[in-house]
């Protein structure tokens, strides 16, 4: 029944997908790769999937072989090339870990960044993620959107970052309410 569940994610058959978790199929069974059907349908960005595994009891703390969690899954999905806000929202309401790591001490703030996922981020954010937390490479989130020039997010990295005073010297009084202030310095392309 397994197999089902996972076929009714991946053609999004929310009917199907609550019949069968009523009629007892597994909400935590996994496929080969250690993926359950909530990291499946949190990657395809399908929220009201996501909810109803929720309230079928599926482990948000559940990762896969790679360590990765429905959140993380959550926070980019290359093919379709976002991430999705309101099911990061979603997991973190359900109790998902804001902190958790993958390879290298990443945080889902850090790779949110990197994806240059403005809402992703700003979500995070809000839940209270590490602004200051650094990988094993001593990167922080906005080093990494720093690397890629994503401007909107590192002006939410950067605004964070002045909440906590952790850039005393950038203005003498602070950046104005509302103003956004990048600093960084573009290499020329040769």
């Amino acid at each position: 029944m397994s197999s089902e569940l996972f076929n009714a994610v991946q053609t999004g058959d929310l009917a199907n997908i609550r019949s069968l978790l009523q009629s007892g199929a597994d909400s935590n069974g996994c496929n080969d790769d250690g993926e359950t059907a909530m990291m499946v349908a949190a990657q395809l960005g399908k929220l009201d999937m996501v909810n109803a595994l929720i309230e079928a009891g599926a482990n948000v703390h559940a990762a896969d072989t790679r360590g990765w969690t429905a959140l993380m899954k959550a926070l980019y999905n290359h093919d379709l090339d976002h991430g999705f806000p309101e099911i990061v929202s979603a997991l973190i309401d359900a109790g998902a870990d804001i902190e958790t790591q993958i390879a290298y001490g990443t945080r889902p703030l850090m790779l949110a960044a990197g994806y240059g996922q403005a809402g992703v981020v700003e979500v995070l954010l809000t839940a209270g993620a590490d602004v200051k937390a650094v990988n094993e490479g001593g990167r922080t989130a906005r080093v990494m959107a720093e690397n890629k020039d994503y401007v909107e997010v590192i002006n939410l990295l950067y605004q964070a970052e002045m909440s906590l005073g952790e850039l005393k010297g950038a203005c003498s009084t602070g950046p104005k309410p509302g103003v956004n202030v990048v600093n960084f310095v573009r290499n020329p392309k040769h």
